[in-house]
């Protein structure tokens, strides 16, 4: 049987993965295994049954066990061993992972299905002729992991790109970079994660922070590649049993994103930028003057200084056009708006704080331990060591002092970093070797400086660059300078999803377009009614074009408020949205494939999505566009939102576009929350809860569940989570609300449950009849309740 076993596995993963590599011996660690090979060691070890981390140090080299990416600590229970004359295998419930001795090679299943195996596993490249990874450092030769994949799985993964759902095919380079008015194609931006995601739900982390590349088979040889100038070997496979398991391990392991504030789900007033306080204060006014909801308000850099260049430093509220800072702010927060400023790691030699760095020793040195200077567009610079103890200490207290006049939030902007020359040096290493976790780094500094000085205070950290787990940081990340296009909007759901499944769920677009002067109204309205099924809303633009409703034609103007109107009655589905994942990492912005994982060709497609679990959206990316064909899940049917017209589950349609919304769509049979609208988040009410049901005789049973809190405090006392539930017979439908707290607060409000095809004989709540309203022309009922104890029944009693 062993002998049959081993020719199976030998036919299975076909040659060696590296003919000079040899088995030498292995040894039990501490659950730990560790095999010796004539070139170097392995240390492979588990961290969950679905997580199986490998590392390689070669001959003379030192394992460096530091990750800036995993917080998981490794299982205690270890694993499975098994050994024989011919192979060492480690096996978990899930995953196994088997090693030949002779010709050697390590190779992934899980459940007995071959994931991936090392081709190469690990080597050295020469580079004849020299080559550049990046910046002014020439590298004669790189750090390769390779592995064999199989030919038929879609990839995704590497971080913030447009190049469609299925990256396979590509080279992609790691060095966060911004991509200044992008449109339909983008192959470099400021996220540049080291993750591969394959359609056969697993992942690959590389767990090294130097620049580098990925390839994803861009030679058509079915070999997946990791290729880095220094640094660690290490690397983790995660499986999952479904794509959200899959998430669920990958944020286990890396971190998950705190629940933000609940304000952070509003409007944002923002753009390039508000010169002085008597502008943004009029701003403010003129929202709340045309009835239109916001939260919060964006000072970009004129808060510190007059130009836009030669003052990026300056860290200093510029009295001149700000004289009463501290009480705008204050004024702003009593109208239930946050305030939230701008800053960059950038030192300008022409700053008020240039000297003051110098003498501080917090700017990243050249060899001699120099301030580092170079030239970019705002002027001549240094930039802050954050990985410097000192460096850190002297950004918080920027931080701490603007928190301490009352501003909310958090906007690190720049934080690739924009500029910085692999010559510069930094307490953490070359600047090639930090330069795609500075901004990891940054958010980590203004988290926990939050959590050490403000710990009841939920922090909201704006940032367009970081790393492989950053999301625990409550890192908000966003797509960069994308074009005022339509050709910008056609990739923004792209790059929302991919970023989702590597746990930034948070990652929105500056809604209408960023960069260029083109004044579209149409391309204006269609994103920011895509924005309301976005985890943040954040109109942003460069000064040429205003990006705020309130500045717009009437026409823009009113449908821009029927968006934002639309937002803010969603607050309870969407702040549970928010907390699901923060519990469990699973994005917001879901790709179809995760209802239909079976269907091949949802895999590549991004023209629609999931908002939660229960919203199906339809974006209109296309000027003047009439129709949209619509693909709707198989595993529901589903009710457009405005007309309330039902679609069956598993077909494709042709739906007419009309200007006041894009197409959207409700699955059938579950409870839908939604409240009125408020100025601001301040004005919520938890206890203003309606639902909405689109009836489906062929659900006979639902659960969704609602998360209610205080909104902004990290210590709640007291959370909600609301467990409401349907059950359907012939003749009964009834709806269950259930409190896991006799504390929670009380609920009032109204129900409104469509596709009703006759009057009902009775709607009772806690069995007491109560009045109700039918419509027989639109088959909708209406009625009132109040839910002000532990759990309320309500029946239905439809024959």
């Amino acid at each position: 049987m062993k002998k049959l076993f081993l020719l199976l596995f030998l036919s299975t993963i076909g040659f060696a993965q590296n003919a000079n590599r040899k088995y030498i011996s292995h040894q039990l660690n501490e659950n730990v295994l560790e095999v010796k090979t004539s070139d170097g060691t392995y240390f492979i070890q588990s961290y969950t049954d679905k997580i199986i981390e490998t590392s390689f140090v070669p001959n003379g080299e030192k394992f460096n066990p530091n990750s800036h990416a995993v917080v998981l600590k490794p299982n205690s229970n270890g694993f499975e061993f098994k050994q024989s004359t011919d192979y060492l295998e480690i096996k978990t419930n899930d995953l196994e992972v088997q090693i030949v001795k002779s010709p050697f090679k390590i190779s992934y299943y899980k459940k007995g299905e071959l994931l991936l195996s090392e081709k190469l596993g690990y080597f050295k490249r020469k580079h004849e002729p020299l080559e550049k990874v990046k910046g002014n450092i020439v590298y004669d030769s790189t750090e390769v992991i390779q592995f064999n994949i199989n030919s038929t799985e879609k990839l995704y993964g590497g971080g913030a790109r447009v190049l469609g759902m299925n990256r396979r095919g590509n080279r992609l380079a790691l060095y966060n970079r911004a991509d200044y008015g992008y449109e339909t194609r983008s192959e470099l931006m400021n996220f540049t994660i080291p993750i591969v995601i394959s359609s056969q739900k697993y992942m690959v982390h590389f767990d090294n922070a130097p620049i580098g590349y990925l390839d994803l088979d861009s030679k058509k040889e079915n070999v997946l590649e990791y290729e880095t100038i220094s640094g660690r070997k290490t690397y983790q496979v995660i499986a999952g049993d479904s794509w959200e398991d899959l998430i669920y391990n990958y944020t286990e392991l890396t971190g998950r994103q705190p629940l933000p504030p609940r304000w952070a789900l509003g409007n944002f007033s923002s753009r390039f930028g508000y010169h002085s306080e008597a502008e943004a204060r009029r701003t403010i006014k003129k929202f709340q003057d045309e009835n239109i909801p916001v939260d919060a308000i964006i000072l970009d850099l004129y808060w510190f200084g007059k130009e836009l260049q030669g003052t990026m430093g300056n860290l200093e509220i510029y009295r001149d056009s700000f004289p009463t800072f501290e009480k705008m702010v204050a004024d702003f927060n009593k109208m239930g708006i946050k305030t939230i400023p701008i800053t960059e790691p950038f030192i300008l030699t022409t700053s008020k704080k240039w000297q003051e760095a110098v003498d501080k020793k917090i700017l990243a040195t050249d060899t001699k331990g120099n301030p580092f200077t170079y030239d970019f567009y705002f002027g001549n610079t240094g930039i802050i060591d954050i990985f410097k103890p000192s460096g850190k200490k002297w950004f918080w207290n920027i931080y701490q002092e603007l928190a301490n006049k009352g501003v909310s939030g958090v906007w690190g902007d720049l934080g690739e970093p924009e500029v910085f020359p692999a010559a510069a040096q930094t307490f953490g290493g070359t600047a090639d070797e930090v330069h795609n976790i500075y901004g990891h780094n940054w958010a980590k500094l203004v988290f926990e400086g939050y959590r050490n000085d403000f710990p009841t205070q939920r922090p909201f950290i704006l940032m367009r660059s970081g790393y492989s787990g950053s999301q625990r940081y409550g890192m908000i990340p966003w797509s960069g300078d994308v074009n005022r296009t339509w050709g910008g909007l056609s990739g923004q759901v792209e790059i929302s999803l991919q970023m989702g499944m590597q746990g930034l769920a948070y990652m929105h677009s500056d809604l209408g377009g960023f960069a260029g002067a083109n004044l579209d109204d149409e391309l204006y309205v269609r994103w920011l009614q895509y924005g309301v099924f976005n985890p943040i809303f954040r109109p942003h633009a460069q000064s040429d074009v205003a990006s705020e409703p309130i500045f717009r034609s009437d026409w823009a103007k009113n449908l821009a408020k029927q968006a934002i109107e639309l937002r803010y009655s969603m607050l309870p589905y969407n702040y549970s949205l928010a907390f699901e994942n923060s519990q469990t990492g699973i994005p917001l912005m879901r790709p179809l494939f995760f209802e239909e994982p079976e269907n091949e060709t949802l895999l590549t497609k991004s023209d629609g999505y999931l908002w939660g679990k229960d919203y199906l959206v339809y974006p209109i990316m296309e000027a003047n566009q009439q129709s949209k064909e619509v693909y709707f899940p198989k595993n529901s049917n589903w009710t457009e939102t405005n007309s309330t017209k039902k679609y069956s589950g598993g077909s494709t349609e042709k739906i007419n576009v009309v200007t006041s919304h894009i197409p959207t769509f409700v699955r059938n049979g579950v409870l839908i929350p939604w409240t009125k609208t408020v100025q601001t988040t301040q004005n919520y009410d938890n206890s203003n809860l309606n639902f909405q049901l689109y009836f489906d005789e062929k659900v006979t049973s639902s659960e969704r569940q609602f998360y209610f809190d205080e909104g902004n405090n990290s210590s709640e006392n007291n959370p909600e989570l609301l467990t409401c539930e349907t059950e359907i017979s012939k003749e009964v439908l009834l709806i269950s609300m259930e409190s896991n707290s006799s504390k929670s607060s009380s609920k009032s409000g109204s129900y409104l449950i469509y596709h009703i095809n006759s009057k009902p004989k009775s709607v009772k709540i806690n069995d007491k009849k109560i009045k109700f309203i039918y419509n027989k022309e639109y088959d909708i009922l209406l009625f009132n309740y109040t839910h002000n104890s532990n759990k309320t029944t309500i029946k239905i009693k439809l024959k």
